[in-house]
């Protein structure tokens, strides 16, 4: 199994903004008086900005509209709800917040099982309504695809039942902990304290308090040969865990993160992660605040069969 892809599906949105039912679990989000069309459009252009970049650097991006009605103003991060795999699995999945269960559209599932081949499709969203159990896919879950790994740390977000269904389904050992922020509050998603790639992972060890789960951790990423680059909490407070490891069509291997992420960065980091993967540093202020999520929520892999 390939751990990083060369396309991405990205859905440019048609009316983002602040979502009061997401904010009680995610600390990142902030709302001010800005007037709500003048944060969309703002965050029109950032995404506009930032899939022209990944373009010209040879990533190839599917984008789809999103729709005026039902209003989801977080459907600008579909790796929430969907994730694809090379053994021709599509997997949707079970969202905390009723408004973001609105984003699922069976029109991008058919569209991605016409063009990339996609033939089962498994659903968590059952789980949610009937049981009020969450999984936010790679939100809620770092896989590492070749070892067969499936990192997360548990919230509201992020049930341990569910973690333990996606093993079984997909194969994968689950490795899962308890993660929280300098107030001791849950970190709502593993990808805001962790980002793994072919050869590096970018993670906040001093978010996981328990020693024994943080030595646990520490341990299977160096067993898998994993490079650890620590970031600290306040890095995590800059969107410096949210990234994403990419390849393009000439083989290129690139981080993708945010400026705000990129600045947060020591010299030394910055040396590490280079010696692996080149930087794509993307600027979208608009969306990191009032959204609370940064650029590798905005990327759905597609990994084709």
């Amino acid at each position: 199994m390939r751990q990083i892809t060369n396309t991405l599906l990205m859905i440019r949105p048609a009316m983002f903004g602040y979502n009061e039912e997401t904010a009680e679990s995610n600390s990142f989000q902030k709302n001010d008086a800005t007037p709500a069309q003048e944060v969309h459009n703002n965050a029109l252009q950032e995404f506009d900005r930032m899939v022209k970049l990944l373009q010209d650097h040879k990533i190839n991006v599917l984008v789809i509209n999103d729709t005026p009605e039902p209003r989801t103003p977080d459907a600008i991060f579909p790796n929430n709800w969907i994730s694809t795999h090379e053994n021709k699995i599509l997997i949707t999945y079970a969202m905390e917040s009723p408004i973001r269960r609105l984003e699922l559209r069976e029109d991008i599932l058919r569209k991605l099982e016409d063009l990339f081949g996609f033939n089962k499709e498994y659903n968590f969203q059952h789980y949610i309504v009937e049981d009020g159990l969450a999984l936010e896919g790679t939100g809620s879950m770092i896989l590492d695809r070749e070892n067969r790994i499936c990192y997360a740390c548990l919230s509201s977000r992020t049930d341990i039942q569910l973690l333990s269904k996606f093993g079984i389904l997909m194969d994968y050992t689950i490795v899962y902990f308890h993660a929280s922020d300098e107030n001791e509050n849950p970190i709502y998603h593993t990808n805001v304290m962790m980002a793994l790639g072919e050869e590096l992972v970018i993670i906040c060890l001093e978010a996981i308090k328990n020693e024994e789960e943080r030595k646990t951790v520490e341990n299977i990423l160096k067993k898998t040969d994993k490079s650890i680059i620590e970031i600290t909490l306040d890095q995590v407070n800059q969107f410096a865990g949210n990234m994403l490891e990419l390849r393009s069509e000439d083989l290129t291997r690139y981080l993708v993160m945010s400026s705000t992420a990129k600045k947060s960065l020591t010299h030394e980091q910055i040396e590490r992660i280079e010696s692996y993967s080149q930087i794509l540093e993307i600027e979208i202020p608009t969306i990191e605040k009032y959204g609370g999520g940064s650029v590798r929520c905005m990327m759905a892999e597609i990994f084709s069969p």
